[in-house]
């Protein structure tokens, strides 16, 4: 049975933007697709095998749970890294194929050994430093007890990655302090290499970072938001249109979510719309409803300020977003019908919603949005 809204995916935005970011990469540095928050909301299943088919052999992911979603979503091997959560029940599975992670802490660092000593497989480790993100990570006073353990262990441990995690690489406010934690993060891995123990693969950055500080590509870049077509912010656009002499936005949205018109009905003006008082018909009007409401991912902050397409055209959402309904002002349109298409976000004729205007209207960033998208929305892959 079909879902009230479907997301689709474009193959030739993917494919633009993979190329946009190669572009841009440093020699020698390796491309690690994100898709933590399933695939930014695009959709694990359907985007993993589609950006395997457009060249991509890494993926980054944040638990071990999203790891054996792409490894199940393919019929070949890719290297997948995991950057986040992983439980002790979990680990066994982990190390047992050969998925690459993080490790942040001495107590996953023992757990790490002894799984691998009883499987007799040796794990994938990627040492993560902390560099001033106050998150996760190895704190520089454990570093020597961190290189001690991993020469002990030799045996159980593949030492594969040294890594680190920038504090908003976006923004120009957090400049100083990601360039101190650069500064922090080439000390670690001089002081690894010192000891005997250099990394095969040196990674820190994320989307914005491999755009604003190329020398922190490595030898791995961890791209997620901008693969997707989408800027980390508006200041990571610019800062690239100025270096780059461009006045246009090279990137291309991959996503597009669309619904249908459920009803339409007619309001007489004095007439109050949907739940409560919020919304009050000032003139005879025509509402349109649609099959969307918060349940779906659309917020109920977007009540009265939402907007959509439909033929084209832009129509506004009034009055309170429902758990599973919202109502668009339709009066400027000439035979609305049930069954009309409504974009919710992407493009419609020379008209576009995007996610970045969504998340204006709704104060939510491109990342929240996309990823409270619900995993039942059908997802498909256009060209």
């Amino acid at each position: 049975m079909d879902n009230t809204s479907r997301i689709e995916l474009s193959r030739s935005a993917l494919a633009n933007n993979f190329d946009y970011i190669r572009k841009h990469l440093q020699p020698g540095a390796r491309l690690s697709h994100v898709v933590k928050g399933n695939a930014y909301g695009h959709g694990i299943d359907p985007f993993v095998p589609l950006a395997v088919e457009l060249g991509a052999d890494h993926f980054s992911v944040f638990d071990a749970h999203e790891a054996a979603a792409v490894l199940k979503a393919l019929d070949r091997s890719v290297d997948v890294l995991i950057m986040g959560m992983i439980s002790e029940e979990q680990l066994e599975w982990v190390i047992d194929n050969r998925v690459s992670f993080f490790v942040f802490d001495h107590n996953r660092l023992e757990q790490a050994v002894k799984v691998a000593r009883k499987l007799k497989r040796k794990a994938r480790v990627h040492i993560e430093l902390e560099t001033g993100m106050n998150r996760t990570g190895f704190a520089p006073e454990n570093w020597t007890k961190t290189i001690a353990y991993l020469r002990q262990n030799a045996d159980a441990l593949d030492f594969q990655g040294l890594c680190t995690h920038f504090a908003g690489a976006e923004s120009i406010a957090n400049h100083l302090r990601v360039k101190d934690q650069i500064k922090r993060f080439r000390k670690g891995r001089a002081y690894f290499k010192k000891e005997g123990l250099p990394a095969t693969q040196v990674h820190a950055a994320c989307s914005a970072a491999v755009l604003r500080f190329p020398k922190t590509h490595f030898d791995l870049v961890r791209v997620g938001i901008l693969q997707y077509g989408f800027w980390p912010n508006m200041e990571t656009f610019i800062h690239t249109q100025t270096k780059d002499g461009s006045d246009h936005d090279p990137l291309e949205r991959v996503i597009s979510w669309k619904s249908q018109v459920m009803n339409v009905k007619q309001v007489k003006k004095g007439e109050y719309v949907g739940y409560g008082t919020s919304y009050l018909a000032t003139q005879d009007m025509t509402v349109a409803a649609v099959p969307v409401g918060y349940s779906h991912g659309f917020s109920r902050s977007l009540s009265n300020s939402g907007r959509a397409l439909i033929r084209g055209l832009r129509v506004g959402v009034i009055g309170v977003v429902n758990m599973n309904v919202m109502m668009l002002d339709v009066s400027h349109l000439a035979n609305i019908e049930t069954g009309d298409e409504v974009i919710l976000i992407g493009t419609q004729d020379d008209q576009e919603i995007s996610v970045s205007s969504f998340s204006e209207y709704s104060d939510q960033m491109n990342y929240e949005l996309l990823t409270r998208l619900p995993l039942d929305i059908p997802r498909i892959v256009t060209e």
